[in-house]
C-alpha cells in the first residue's frame, strides 16, 4: 500500500521508543532532487503554485507545490510520460523537506503520491494558454526578483517542436516547411533568453503552430515584453529582420539590436563596399582566418515603411580570407566598435545549444499526448526544470557543475548513502541521523531494542551496495 505520510518528528520518536513504526528506509542521494531540494529552500519553487492557481476542488490533501516538485522532477529525470509524475521523488530528503513523504509497505513502488488519474484530472482544468503565461509570469515576476536577475543580453529566436507527420490528432498543429527544407507537422517555441552570470534564463517564450513565420511569432512578445530595459541589447538572426521593430526598441525602449544582414539587403552591399575600399581590416577576436572592420553611418540603406523614424545604424564588416566572403552584422548602438559588435553577436549560438540540450536529452518534442494543455504543459514543465538546473549551477550547491550539461554531469555523477534513517507511522514520518537513532536505540527497554536491531543489519548491507 502507498500512503501520503506528513513529517512529524517528535511523534515518531515517541513511537519508536515504544517500538512502534511500520517501515524504515535510507536516504540516498539524487541529483534532480538536490536541485529540488535547493529551489525549495532559495524560495523558487513556491513560485510557481503563487502564479498558477489551484483548480482543485478534491485530492487537495496532496500540496500543490508539490505536484510541481513531481512534475519537474520527473522532465529532470528524462521520464516525460504523465505516469512517470506521481513517484518522480523519492528522495526521503526532498520529500521531507517539502513537508511530505511516501512510504511503500508492500515493498514495491507501484503507485506515487497521487494517482495519475488525479494529475491528469487536474491538467485537464487549465488550457494552454493558462500554462506558457504561467511561465513568464512566474520567471519574470517571481524568480527573477528573487535571485536579483537583471540580464542586459537578451538572445531572440525560435525552435521547431515536430510531431508524427501522420497523426492529425495534435491540436493546433500545422504541416510546413522545418527548417531543413522538409515537409514537417508541429509547432514552433519562441523564446527571450537573458544572459545571467555564466549561463543564461529563458526569461519569456510564445508559441504557435509550425506554419507561423519567426518573425510573426515573436512580434508581440517582443514589443511587449517587460523583460526588456533602457540600455540593454536583443541580439537576433536573419529571420527577425523587420526596419520597424528595430526603430520602435531603439526609439520607445531604448533597447539596441544586433542582427546579421542579408546578402540582398542594400545596407549589406554598401557595408561591403565601404569596407573594401577602405582597406582598414584588424584581426577577428575568435578567428585566424577573419579580418573585421566597422561601418557607419548605414541607416540611409535599410529603409522602412516609415522612413522618417529610421535610427542609425553601424556595422562589423567580417571578411573571411579564406573562403573570400563577407559577413556584416549591423547594430543600432552606434558606440560599440567592430571588435565589440562582433563578440556580443558571438553570444547567440548559446541560445542554439538550449534548444539542443532541450531536445536531445530533456525530450522536448516528446508529447505523449496530442491535447494542446498537455503540450503546454509538458514545454513548460521541461522549461521549469532546466531553469532551476541553471540556476542551481550558480548557487554554491550547485557551482561544480557550472559549465557543464545535465546529460555529462548525470553520467558521472555517483549515488551517495546518507547516515540517515526514515522511520514511517501511520501517516507520519521522522528522520533521524544514525548517530541519533544509535542514542535512542540505547535509550529503549530491551524489547525494544530487540526490534531495532535489524535496522543496523540493514545499514551494513546499504553501504556495501
Amino acid at each position: 500500500m502507498i500512503k501520503t505520510c506528513k513529517v512529524n518528528q517528535e511523534n515518531v520518536i515517541r513511537q519508536i521508543t515504544n517500538g512502534v513504526f511500520d517501515k524504515v528506509a535510507i536516504s540516498e542521494s539524487n541529483l534532480a532532487d538536490d536541485i529540488i531540494i535547493s529551489m525549495y529552500d532559495q524560495g523558487i519553487l513556491s513560485c510557481i503554485s503563487d502564479s498558477l492557481k489551484d483548480k482543485r476542488k478534491a485530492n487537495s490533501f496532496v500540496p500543490y507545490e508539490l505536484i510541481f516538485a513531481l512534475a519537474i522532477a520527473s522532465k529532470m529525470k528524462v521520464r516525460t510520460s504523465i505516469t512517470d509524475i506521481p513517484f518522480a521523488i523519492t528522495d526521503h530528503r526532498a520529500l521531507a523537506r517539502l513537508g511530505y513523504n511516501i512510504v511503500d509497505s508492500n515493498g514495491s513502488l507501484k503507485k506515487g503520491i497521487m494517482e495519475e488519474g488525479c494529475v491528469r484530472a487536474l491538467l485537464r482544468k487549465y488550457n494552454s494558454e493558462e500554462f506558457f503565461s504561467a511561465y513568464n509570469n512566474t520567471v519574470q515576476n517571481f524568480i527573477m526578483p528573487k535571485i536579483n536577475a537583471n540580464p542586459t543580453i537578451h538572445i531572440l529566436d525560435c525552435t521547431d517542436l515536430e510531431v508524427n507527420f501522420n497523426n492529425y490528432n495534435y491540436e493546433g498543429s500545422e504541416i510546413a516547411k522545418n527548417k531543413n527544407g522538409d515537409n514537417a507537422r508541429g509547432y514552433k517555441l519562441g523564446t527571450i533568453r537573458g544572459i545571467y552570470k555564466d549561463t543564461g534564463i529563458i526569461e519569456e517564450i510564445c508559441f504557435g503552430s509550425l506554419k507561423t513565420h519567426d518573425f510573426t511569432l515573436t512580434k508581440d512578445m517582443v514589443m511587449n515584453s517587460k523583460v526588456f530595459k533602457r540600455g540593454d541589447c536583443l541580439i537576433n538572426d536573419r529571420g527577425f529582420l523587420d526596419r520597424g521593430i528595430i526603430n520602435y526598441l531603439k526609439s520607445e525602449k531604448g533597447v539596441d539590436t544586433y542582427v546579421p544582414l542579408k546578402i540582398n539587403m542594400e545596407a549589406y552591399n554598401m557595408a561591403v563596399n565601404i569596407a573594401q575600399a577602405n582597406n582598414e581590416w584588424e584581426n577577428h577576436p575568435s578567428r585566424d582566418n577573419q579580418k573585421i572592420t566597422l561601418v557607419t553611418d548605414l541607416g540611409v540603406y535599410w529603409d522602412g515603411k516609415e522612413p522618417q523614424k529610421n535610427v542609425d545604424i553601424n556595422a562589423a564588416v567580417v571578411w573571411d580570407t579564406t573562403s573570400d566572403n563577407y559577413f556584416v552584422f549591423a547594430t543600432t548602438d552606434t558606440s560599440k566598435n567592430a571588435k565589440q559588435i562582433v563578440k556580443t553577436y558571438e553570444l547567440r549560438p548559446e541560445i542554439e545549444e538550449d534548444y539542443r540540450q532541450l531536445k536531445d536529452f530533456w525530450l522536448l518534442e516528446d508529447f505523449k499526448s496530442t491535447k494542446l494543455n498537455m503540450i503546454a504543459f509538458h514545454i513548460v514543465t521541461i522549461l521549469f526544470g532546466y531553469l532551476f538546473f541553471q540556476i542551481f549551477t550558480t548557487l554554491p550547491d550547485g557551482e561544480e557543475y557550472s559549465h557543464k550539461c545535465l546529460p555529462v554531469i548525470l553520467k558521472n555523477y555517483y549515488v551517495k548513502t546518507f547516515p540517515y534513517l526514515i522511520f514511517y507511522v501511520g501517516d507520519e514520518f521522522g528522520i533521524l541521523s544514525i548517530i541519533e537513532f544509535a542514542k535512542l536505540y540505547a535509550s529503549c527497554e530491551h524489547r525494544v531494542q530487540k526490534k531495532l536491531e535489524d535496522i543496523f543489519g540493514l545499514v551494513q548491507e546499504k553501504r556495501k551496495h
